[in-house]
């Protein structure tokens, strides 16, 4: 048991690891070349120590030595040789990092993206969407500067110290030994302070930088609702709140960084009087020249210097796999509502829905909301939802579009298995308006057209017509080409409706849902809207959710839900009649508040 927290803190930097070697081998000639070339650009620092050894050796041999000039000139151009390799290797080096980050990068967000748009429900309403944004950003960037360290910096360093060992054991074992042995104790001591002591200190910090991003997004995307309640400075105080802990998070971080890297270089320090004072011992007893003393020093002076690097690569290391960890779980993440293996596409042709014996309950509840529900909606029929807050009216609708998973029965749709098919096969062929419709920070004609990509002009302007929205569009200085903010606060909320409307209509699909798109507007828009919303239901499978009553006495028929269950069914005229009914119960209570409303007006 003493075990197991080693192997959390492990978990997250293997998994990163892995992560990333994963998207290497989609690239293996350029993660090859790469390596050769870091290996050869490296070496060549390796060796000129050695030739730098000679050319002393020669110098102090003096002019009168005819094989001085020789030896001296022939170790320059060495020298100068491997100097002019180095940089051309590490020139290749880099571009081809480079194109390898930057695919590797375009893939890693692309993936993350597609499997954000196809999480469930449920996940989406427990995140923030500032946070998600921020892990993913943070994630991206953090593997360029992964690619960096592994390929740029502990490769080179593990280069140069097998090769300095080596070589300066193949002279002298006594060095070559002190330098393996040192190096390792370093690497170690690097290794164990910064994955079990620096790392998870910066773990707790990127969980708080997450928190800033979501707090921010959320008190900014919020900013009416702070405006209209003169809130500014209690959202400063919040703010400030979460700043604070970060700030105290993260100076901890960065304060064991600097103790750590600290501790590195007096290791280093130590390294040196070892490895020094072993070359002199050698001198003093005949076993090491003048030139061989400047070898073992450029050697150390090479050796020093990626030793001093391989403690900050370690750290970037650790930093970059704490900013990539939320990303990499991002990405071993489950659905919650996903396709299964072989589903294909649904063919709705009349829209008939059945539930099945379904029984349902949402994840966080422990008593189902269905249980052994069974309810037909025919081909063609208008059905609105009539019941109080949280009797099942809105879950009926989510499930239909399998924003959720049943627990037991099905759904079914002209006979087929909703949980069968493909999902965005499914929702392409049911055209929903929300009571909030959201739109996208982009012109109106996108908008509309989402609902049928590549749709034309032509179409676009004739579904705006059908849903009463091309005269106020037209009205716009910049017409279809508006853009209408984020979320569309740009526009009223008629007007909102309207384009929800008109993308609804452009989608044509045979199954319409209608969340009571006329609640919360004005007498004028909502006239404008109940006409396109008639004109829109004709020909289709149609369900509405109705707050208020009014919308639903046209309907064929009406579906009273109360605790999951559908307690009473019938037209509007039939149900009005029904005695202690809830349907009865629940219009004349809306006829009593617009009565009130009438005589205090």
């Amino acid at each position: 048991m003493s075990h197991g927290p080693n192997r959390e803190r492990a978990s997250p930097f293997v998994a990163v690891l892995r992560f990333t070697f994963a998207h290497w081998g989609r690239q293996p000639v350029r993660v090859a070349a790469v390596t050769l070339l870091v290996m050869a650009s490296t070496l060549a620092d390796v060796l000129i120590p050695l030739f730098a050894g000679q050319l002393i050796d020669a110098v102090a041999a003096g002019p009168a030595d005819p094989a001085a000039w020789p030896t001296a000139l022939h170790a320059f151009g060495l020298m100068l040789a491997l100097g002019f390799a180095a940089v051309v290797f590490r020139h290749f080096t880099f571009t081809g990092v480079t194109m390898m980050t930057l695919k590797t990068m375009q893939e890693v967000v692309a993936e993350a993206f597609a499997r954000l748009q196809r999480f469930s429900t449920d996940w989406h309403a427990n995140n923030f969407a500032g946070s998600t944004v921020r892990k993913v950003t943070r994630g991206m960037w953090a593997l360029d500067a992964l690619h960096d360290t592994l390929l740029t910096a502990l490769l080179p360093s593990l280069v140069v110290l097998l090769g300095t060992t080596i070589v300066l054991g193949w002279h002298w074992p006594v060095l070559g030994l002190v330098i393996l042995l040192g190096s390792i104790a370093f690497v170690a001591m690097t290794v164990v302070l910064s994955l079990n002591w620096v790392a998870p200190a910066a773990r707790l910090a990127n969980s708080w930088d997450t928190r800033l991003g979501g707090a921010l997004a959320d008190a900014i995307s919020c900013n009416p609702v702070v405006k209209a309640f003169g809130a500014e400075a209690r959202e400063d105080g919040r703010i400030a709140a979460v700043l604070a802990k970060w700030r105290t998070r993260t100076r901890r971080t960065w304060l064991r960084g600097t103790y750590a890297g600290s501790a590195q270089n007096l290791s280093l320090v130590l390294l040196r009087a070892a490895l020094l004072g072993a070359a002199l011992w050698l001198w003093l007893g005949g076993g090491a020249s003048a030139g061989d003393i400047a070898f073992v020093l450029t050697s150390y002076a090479v050796v020093q210097g990626y030793l001093r690097d391989v403690g900050m690569h370690i750290h970037n290391l650790q930093r970059s796999v704490n900013d990539m960890e939320e990303l990499v779980a991002l990405h071993a993440a489950p659905f919650g509502v996903a396709d299964r293996p072989g589903a294909g596409p649904i063919a709705i042709g009349q829209g008939r829905i059945a539930f099945e014996h379904v029984a349902f309950h949402y994840g966080s509840h422990s008593e189902p909301l269905y249980h052994d529900f069974s309810v037909t909606i025919r081909a063609g029929e208008k059905v609105g939802l009539v019941g109080r807050s949280g009797s099942g009216k809105t879950t009926f609708v989510k499930l239909v579009q399998r924003l959720y998973d049943v627990t037991g029965g099905r759904i079914a749709i002209d006979g087929q298995d909703i949980a069968g098919v493909t999902q965005a096969s499914l929702r392409s062929q049911i055209a929903i308006v929300q009571q909030e419709p959201v739109l996208f920070h982009r012109s109106l004609a996108e908008n509309i057209a989402y609902g049928r990509p590549g749709a034309s002009q032509a179409e676009i302007e004739r579904a705006a017509l059908l849903a009463n929205a091309h005269d106020f569009v037209a009205r716009l200085p910049k017409g279809y080409a508006t853009l209408v903010g984020e979320r569309g606060v740009k526009l009223s909320g008629g007007e909102r409706q309207r384009i929800a409307l008109a993308r609804a209509f452009l989608a044509d699909a045979p199954i319409l849902i209608l969340d009571e798109a006329t609640s919360s507007l004005d007498s004028e828009s909502e006239a404008l809207i109940q006409e396109a919303m008639e004109r829109l239901m004709v020909g289709r499978t149609t369900i509405v959710i109705a707050h208020r009553l009014s919308t639903v006495r046209a309907m064929d028929r009406i579906l009273v839900f109360d605790r999951g269950r559908v307690v009473e069914e019938g037209d509007h005229h039939a149900l009005v009649r029904k005695d202690k009914g809830i349907y009865r119960s629940l219009f004349e209570r809306q006829a009593l508040e617009l009565a009130k409303g009438v005589v205090a007006a």
